[in-house]
């Protein structure tokens, strides 16, 4: 997405707004590969929701319908929100205090519980964790100086 700076110049995406859009895209992404036999082994139990399930993507992360649907819609979220600076901060921030939420939930449940409805594995716990670090990280440096300057975007 390009657009006009009001000398006329054409000015691209800010680093954040890049930031943002490439997190959308890694999260729509993993949402569809949730969907896809083989690179989420045992397909076949995969429930829509619930701690019953034991699809795995990669072999790893616990999934099921509803998990990846959540997946695409914070990826549809994220694509969305990377049309401006200050959206883009704010969905990493958010994001990724979010996904601090979802580490501790996962962490205080019991994952044979029926709390454990999305679901999640010790493996997605610690995602959680790295990706709400990572998110706020990014929000944090990626913000400094698009919000100093008060602009939203950059010229190339």
């Amino acid at each position: 997405m390009t657009s006009m700076s009001s000398d006329g110049r054409t000015v691209g995406r800010t680093n954040i707004q890049k930031a943002a859009l490439a997190v959308g895209a890694v999260f729509l992404l993993v949402g569809v590969l949730g969907f896809i036999p083989g690179i989420t082994s045992n397909y076949e139990t995969m429930g829509f929701a619930g701690h019953e399930s034991e699809a795995l993507l990669l072999g790893i992360f616990q999934v099921s319908i509803l998990h990846n649907i959540v997946h695409l819609l914070f990826g549809a979220a994220g694509i969305a929100m990377a049309r401006s600076a200050a959206q883009s901060r704010n969905y990493l921030l958010v994001g990724g205090a979010i996904y601090l939420v979802l580490w501790l939930y996962g962490l205080l449940i019991g994952l044979e519980s029926p709390a454990n409805f999305v679901p999640v594995n010790t493996a997605d716990n610690w995602l959680h964790f790295v990706l709400g670090v990572g998110m706020i990280g990014l929000g944090v440096a990626l913000s400094r100086g698009t919000a100093r300057a008060g602009r939203t975007t950059t010229a190339h």
